[in-house]
């Protein structure tokens, strides 16, 4: 079920817009992105994204987790849900959950995220999580400047 969900995840239109398309296009596509993607990132750094699923069912809904990406120092929050999963709150319980693992059980003392300056709904979601606007930015591996988001987690506040 998993590599049907991320194939037809990474090949919605918003995720195309917004994330960028990382030709996934068949099933095989979707064990290497899996491999060499979110399995990858767990064994080098414990964590990574993790699926939304829904409670009762277990059917899966999108991605939400903390990534850190190749040439940055930052661990990035990032999130995408099926169109049919939209704007019912999903999205911000996720990172609310994330955010608060990367604190808790991460220590993590910073999360950032990035959004192309377009997806509005995104850069509402990320202010509503307690993340705050620093502009513009060119980040490693992106073509565009996209808008920087981040959160700063005091000292006092980590476990």
């Amino acid at each position: 079920m998993m590599p049907v969900f991320i194939l037809r995840l990474l090949n919605d239109e918003a995720w195309i817009r917004f994330i960028g398309d990382k030709n996934v296009h068949s099933i095989a596509d979707a064990v290497r992105y899996l491999e060499a993607g979110p399995l990858a990132m767990y064994a080098r750094h414990r964590h990574g994204l993790y699926a939304v699923e829904l409670k009762d069912t277990g059917q899966p809904m999108g991605l939400c987790g903390l990534l850190l990406r190749d040439g940055w120092e930052e661990v990035d929050l990032g999130f995408a849900l099926l169109p049919e999963f939209r704007k019912h709150g999903y999205a911000e319980e996720a990172a609310h959950a994330t955010l608060a693992y990367g604190r808790k059980a991460l220590a993590l003392q910073r999360v950032v995220a990035i959004t192309d300056p377009e997806n509005e709904r995104a850069r509402r979601l990320l202010c509503r999580l307690g993340l705050r606007d620093q502009g513009l930015r060119r980040m490693p591996g992106f073509e565009v400047p996209l808008d920087y988001f981040a959160v700063d987690y005091p000292a006092e506040c980590l476990p």
